[in-house]
């Protein structure tokens, strides 16, 4: 059997899964991370939460704001803050882009996961999202049990 090993560098890290069921996701964008050192080690193993985290426009530049990275425990006094604001790195065109279509659109930058990429670096998966209002939840509901439901049918069939 020739199985592939996974990459440990290409990886997943922190998923925000109840955002696509709270919006619908219209567009999405990779954007690097500025972190610190131990930060990063905090990533690596495996321990970020960005659950009830957005990304804003302040200043010409985007940023991560309520993301939870929890201390380094080897890092003693060097240590970072776990619920910092941390800048998105994206190229002005992206920037621009994503800033309009929140200001005009009504739009909202919502972070759907945080990865490392084939070269090793924190990338973060931003959705420009619009908010769901309670009967589409109700109808994404009713459609991922159907589909569920429509499957074991299958499977039983044959």
């Amino acid at each position: 059997m020739n199985q592939k090993k996974a990459d440990p560098n290409n990886k997943t890290v922190a998923e925000n899964r109840k955002a696509r069921f709270s919006y619908e996701v219209l567009d999405t964008v990779e954007a690097g991370l500025a972190l610190t050192g131990t930060e990063v080690k905090s990533l690596r193993q495996g321990q970020a939460n960005i659950q009830d985290s957005y990304a804003s426009v302040e200043g010409g530049e985007i940023w991560l704001i309520n993301s939870y990275l929890p201390e380094y425990l080897q890092a003693n006094r060097f240590n970072h803050e776990p619920r910092r604001r941390r800048k998105l790195l994206l190229n002005k065109r992206e920037m621009a882009r994503l800033a309009q279509s929140v200001e005009r659109e009504g739009m909202t930058m919502v972070p759907l996961k945080i990865y490392f990429n084939d070269k090793g670096r924190a990338k973060l998966l931003l959705a420009v999202a619009k908010g769901k209002k309670l009967h589409d939840k109700r109808e994404t509901e009713k459609q991922r049990d159907w589909n569920r439901e429509k499957g074991r049918l299958l499977k039983e069939r044959g």
